[in-house]
């Protein structure tokens, strides 16, 4: 009965930005629980060494921050191969530097990849779930959700926006019988976090900062990832869930 409750097989779950890092290991786990998966990058040859890596899965190329590519692309794979169960939606980016030289450019690239992307890619598959009654979506939000830090005072302002969008999302279509929730990693050896784990004096800071005192491994976001995927979470709605070893409640 408990297994059942994770299982996944017979579900098709589309996670963009997954052709390395976070996205990569999130897209094995939901594998792993019996999904079939749609891994999205806009490198081609990147996405096509992901896909190498997970055989069984799919690889759907577009661009997440093109509102009509990523409305083409869902209604197209709806239409010719079957419904999306599942989107994680987990394309983003960061943009270090100082806030008051930001550039303003680089503060509208990294909104709608962090944010716009969010809500195309939601919208569009959500409108199939909709009519469906069922779906699940799964933001990728951050701990910088609640919390900032020097130097990336943009980047922490789009996942506050994640955070809520997803709350917004959540209001909107739990009557349709979605549900809508996102995780919040804290700080995770990815390519997203090169600049900060290779810097030793910061890795030194991390480690005391956080409870836990270490990285996060991102494989230890699957299981999260599974349960909000999944039956087991039917009544969750609305919820940001802190994957983070323990620094979003410590001082």
């Amino acid at each position: 009965m408990m297994s059942s409750l994770f299982d996944l097989t017979g579900k098709t779950a589309l996670v963009t930005g997954s052709s390395q890092g976070i996205g990569l290991a999130l897209a094995k786990g939901l594998a792993e629980s019996g999904a079939s998966v749609l891994l999205n990058g806009r490198n081609a040859e990147r996405l096509a060494d992901a896909s190498a890596s997970m055989p069984g899965s799919v690889g759907l190329s577009f661009d997440v921050t093109d509102a009509e590519a990523v409305k083409q692309a869902v209604d197209s794979y709806e239409a010719n191969c079957g419904p999306i169960d599942v989107l994680v939606n987990n394309a983003g980016m960061q943009l270090r530097g100082p806030l008051e030289a930001y550039d303003p450019a680089d503060f509208d690239r990294l909104m709608r990849t962090n944010v716009n992307s969010a809500f195309y890619v939601g919208q569009a598959v959500a409108k199939h779930m909709i009519g469906r009654g069922a779906g699940k979506i799964i933001n990728i939000a951050s701990v910088q959700t609640a919390l900032a830090r020097p130097g990336i005072a943009p980047y922490t302002a789009s996942k506050g926006a994640v955070g809520n969008l997803t709350k917004g999302m959540a209001t909107d279509w739990a009557r349709y019988g979605l549900q809508v929730n996102a995780i919040a990693p804290g700080y995770f050896k990815t390519p997203l976090n090169e600049a900060l784990y290779t810097d030793a004096d910061f890795s030194a800071w991390l480690e005391t900062r956080t409870p836990a005192g270490r990285w996060g491994e991102v494989d230890e976001l699957q299981g999260a990832c599974i349960f909000l995927a999944s039956s087991a979470s039917s009544f969750v709605n609305g919820q940001t869930l802190f994957v983070d070893g323990g620094i979003s409640v410590s001082l």
